[in-house]
């Protein structure tokens, strides 16, 4: 039996009530709210696993086990953005090659996923808006120039921040072949804010090296992130996001520790398969900040 990676990512959707109870120490508020969790499986190749069942997964917070309340399997709506690198060190083969991945990626999305198109250089620029206009979208990558410094810290915050009104499922696709040039935001900075943010990260690094920081964005929210020496192998790569973010599992729980309304606080996100073969693994968003 082949060994199983499990790559659990995870994306929070909160929805509030108010409810209001008399007790002998007075009235209260409390907050129910739902998390949501999408998980894709893999095998130790990199193959999609198909037809697990809701009692094959396990989902813990704060090392409590949750009452899955909610499962589904299969494709779901898509909010995705594709931040591409447009500096002028991607000038020349480098930048005409992200631009064919790119529009590539587009081509595999389906009809009604929504997606947008941000060129990353000193600032974080929409050239296409979130549509299902492919059409568009492929122009707007098309005219793609080279273009000033790489601001990656403050891109992925306005990327983020662009997302943060979208509901459902949500992921930021970013590829670039250097480290942050001249932004305000710090690594922290965007750190906190993926933290804040229900999209799933894959941050692409092209070049020798990959970035602390990119590794640490897709542990945090469950993505994955890749290191890419020749940007040949970008077509390929996004390619296989696009495979993944189309067959994911949902669970949802209500969290069993009710939550305070008004407390910020931490709480860890595990997720894993019950009775897994030696050897399984599990990536998932490490947790969510209550509000």
């Amino acid at each position: 039996m082949k060994k199983l990676w499990v790559a659990a990512a995870v994306a929070l959707a909160v929805v509030s009530s108010h409810a209001r109870e008399q007790e002998r120490a007075g009235e209260f508020s409390s907050r129910v709210q739902l998390v949501e969790v999408y998980a894709t499986v893999t095998d130790a190749r990199g193959d999609l696993v198909s037809g697990l069942e809701q009692d094959d997964f396990e989902v813990l917070e704060d090392d409590q086990p949750q009452q899955v309340s909610t499962f589904a399997a299969g494709e779901f709506p898509l909010t995705v953005a594709l931040g591409v690198d447009r500096s002028w060190s991607m000038a020349g083969d480098r930048l005409r090659l992200a631009k064919r991945a790119a529009q590539s990626f587009l081509g595999e999305l389906k009809p009604t996923d929504r997606s947008m198109i941000v060129a990353i250089s000193s600032e974080a620029d929409v050239i296409a808006p979130l549509s299902t206009d492919r059409f568009t979208q492929a122009r707007a990558v098309d005219a793609l120039d080279p273009w000033s410094t790489t601001a990656l810290h403050d891109a992925i915050i306005a990327t983020l921040d662009r997302l943060e009104p979208e509901t459902g499922r949500q992921a930021l696709i970013v590829f670039s072949d250097g480290a942050d040039r001249y932004s305000k935001a710090t690594a922290a900075d965007v750190i906190a804010r993926a933290r804040r943010s229900n999209a799933l990260i894959y941050p692409i690094a092209l070049g020798r090296e990959r970035p602390a920081l990119l590794a640490e964005l897709a542990t945090v929210t469950g993505g994955r992130s890749f290191l890419l020496r020749d940007v040949k192998e970008l077509e390929k790569t996004l390619a296989t996001i696009a495979r993944e973010l189309r067959y994911q599992y949902l669970l949802g729980y209500t969290p069993s520790e009710p939550i305070e309304h008004g407390v910020r606080e931490w709480r860890s996100i595990r997720v894993t398969l019950k009775n897994a073969k030696p050897g399984a693994r599990v990536r998932a968003r490490d947790g969510y900040t209550t509000e």
